[in-house]
């Protein structure tokens, strides 16, 4: 038996579940993890004001002390204790793979204390959930999972914060807010509201439409293929680091640079450089504001329907009105998320929810040196539409 602390994973009880919704040992699990004060026939009931055709399971916490999974926690802020958590991330996986066998999508969604829970199972395996939830709680930071860049790229995530919650650490919170909006590479969906530690009417329908955005695409497209693990027109294949910090983004749609924006001679070299790659032409985006100059690729496209924003116009690229500066393309996974780390671009929030998965803003270049380095992410974001990229 294996004992941290006062904690051991040999005196948690089998994990008692409430089920919800479809009894499809195949339906997508979406599992509802509660907070301080409350159990698991309390966050249940969640279930019935979310999406129709997901089995849902609310899990209790696994000792009764604090009555949530804010008990490995200082007081449920968010700093919890790395070993009790560690055990009861294990405690609850061996439940997860019983239930939940590779190949069926698992969805968590964690309220208050249950948000630190199910952020801690994302950052500590992000590749086993087809999402989160992330509700009037914060991440569970300084607790030996990575926090790292890029960390959370590819999985879509609910993040929503009581404008006067002041049950959970304000400090958290807005670091919580931070991480998940900008370097943690998620597509975050991310709402703040005139509440306080509970769940706003307008946030509970936002969450409803969010995961049964995320679940009918799951349902409808396959995941992108992985490409290429280094940049085939950059120098050694690598994408060196930008400097500085991240220029301000905006967390609604449309998704908007604000602030460090790209001089304008920059913004028509850079037009000038993509419009005349082979097979491209350009005009008003079919996806993006008014005055977005979109990249359209002629036929025949042979890259794969992940490599466009909008397939049927082939639309891999558009770059916004001048008063941005920056640009949306798709890129593969492993691309977009190391152009995430590296510091030159973030996850669109709809990305693997209503658009392709790799789709991300590019910063604009503030100098020629960094319109060379976006230009060569643009170029590979054409050359995986045009079938060049394995």
């Amino acid at each position: 038996m294996t004992t941290y602390g006062s904690v051991s994973e040999a005196s948690f009880d089998a994990p008692v579940v409430v089920m919800h919704g479809s009894d499809d040992a195949a339906a997508p699990l979406v599992v509802l993890l509660h907070g301080r004060g409350s159990h698991e026939r309390d966050i249940v009931t969640l279930a019935h004001a979310l999406p129709a055709g997901p089995m849902y399971a609310a899990v209790r916490a696994p000792i009764a002390e604090g009555s949530g999974f804010a008990w490995f926690a200082n007081r449920g802020i968010g700093r919890a204790v790395p070993a009790s958590l560690r055990v009861t991330m294990d405690w609850f996986r061996g439940w997860l793979d019983t239930i939940a066998p590779k190949g069926r999508p698992v969805v968590l969604i964690g309220f208050s204390g249950g948000a630190a829970f199910a952020g801690g199972l994302l950052l500590d395996d992000p590749s086993r959930y087809a999402g989160g939830a992330v509700l009037y709680g914060t991440l569970p930071f300084d607790a030996a999972v990575p926090t790292t860049p890029a960390r959370l790229a590819g999985v879509p995530i609910f993040l929503a914060h009581g404008e006067h919650d002041t049950v959970i650490s304000r400090t958290l919170l807005d670091r919580t807010w931070n991480y998940l909006t900008t370097e943690a590479g998620a597509p975050t969906i991310a709402r703040k509201d005139p509440v306080g530690h509970d769940i706003a009417t307008e946030a509970l329908a936002a969450l409803h439409n969010w995961l049964q955005e995320r679940l009918t695409f799951i349902s409808h497209h396959q995941d992108p293929p992985a490409g290429p693990t280094r940049w085939p027109i950059l120098p050694g294949g690598v994408l060196p680091t930008r400097s500085g910090a991240r220029p301000v983004v905006s967390t609604t749609i449309p998704q908007q640079q604000r602030s460090d924006n790209a001089p304008a001679e920059f913004q028509e070299q850079l037009f000038t450089r993509l419009n005349a790659l082979p097979g491209v032409i350009s005009r008003q985006s079919a996806i993006s504001v008014p005055g977005a100059r979109g990249l359209m690729l002629l036929p025949p496209r042979l890259g794969p329907a992940h490599a466009f924003l909008v397939p049927d116009t082939g639309e891999f690229a558009h770059l916004h009105p001048d008063y941005d500066g920056s640009m949306h393309l798709a890129l593969p996974p492993v691309l977009a998320a190391d152009a995430i780390a590296q510091g030159w671009a973030i996850a669109h929030p709809l990305a693997g929810v209503r658009l392709t998965p790799g789709m991300i803003m590019v910063y604009g270049p503030r100098d020629r040196r960094e319109l060379d380095i976006v230009t060569a992410i643009a170029t590979t974001s054409h050359a995986w539409a045009t079938g060049q990229l394995a």
